[in-house]
């Protein structure tokens, strides 16, 4: 049986486009996949505390980052809502990422336990950071998020980016509604292809 671990980080509960897309990606996930598992946190709703001394001396001894870990690494696939807040992730998925990476056990070493997990991260902003636009050099979530899967576990991470989610709510973003639409209906194609591709991959 097929475990995904489906990790939500948007502050809000509803109207949130990283959360209607991962729900998306585990509607499918789950139809494609019926006996499948979904293991889920909403670290909005229930936040993880930030690392301490204790927990950092402790590493995998500590009961937190264990349990944490083993979710984890019992995930056959991971899917992470990461929308962007002051051009960088939220302070609750960092927390999250802090406790559960843990050096010498599950990262930090080439070809490591986690270097054949896919992770999907719906990576969703308010505006653009396109290469081109003109903040660009602004965009700190995938750039970030590519280093610590890439760099911290050998993993492969696929991005969906619904991007100018504040347009239809923006008087002065009027104008790129139409782009905002086409990027939010491309992202829930790509969250239902992404899921439909992992699980036949994991039907195989």
């Amino acid at each position: 049986m097929a475990t995904l671990l489906h990790i939500d980080s948007a502050v809000f509960p509803q109207g949130s486009a990283s959360r209607e897309v991962t729900a998306t990606f585990v509607k499918t996930w789950l139809e494609e996949h019926p006996e499948g598992r979904v293991v889920y946190r909403d670290l909005a709703a229930n936040p993880l505390p930030h690392l301490d001394f204790a927990a950092v001396s402790a590493g995998a001894g500590d009961a937190l980052r264990a349990e944490l870990a083993a979710e984890l690494a019992d995930a056959d696939a991971v899917l992470i809502g990461a929308p962007m807040y002051n051009f960088t992730i939220p302070s609750t998925l960092k927390a999250w990422l802090d406790q559960v990476i843990i050096v010498g056990h599950n990262a930090g070493t080439p070809n490591g336990p986690l270097a054949a997990t896919p992770f999907t991260v719906v990576a969703s902003r308010g505006g653009s950071y396109a290469p081109g636009t003109p903040r660009e050099d602004f965009e700190f979530v995938q750039n970030y998020l590519e280093k610590v899967f890439a760099g911290m576990f050998g993993a492969k991470v696929d991005f969906i980016v619904p991007e100018l989610t504040l347009a239809p709510s923006k008087p002065e973003m009027a104008e790129l509604v139409p782009l905002a639409e086409a990027s939010r209906s491309k992202a829930f194609t790509e969250a239902a292809q992404k899921a439909k591709d992992l699980a036949a991959r994991h039907a195989a």
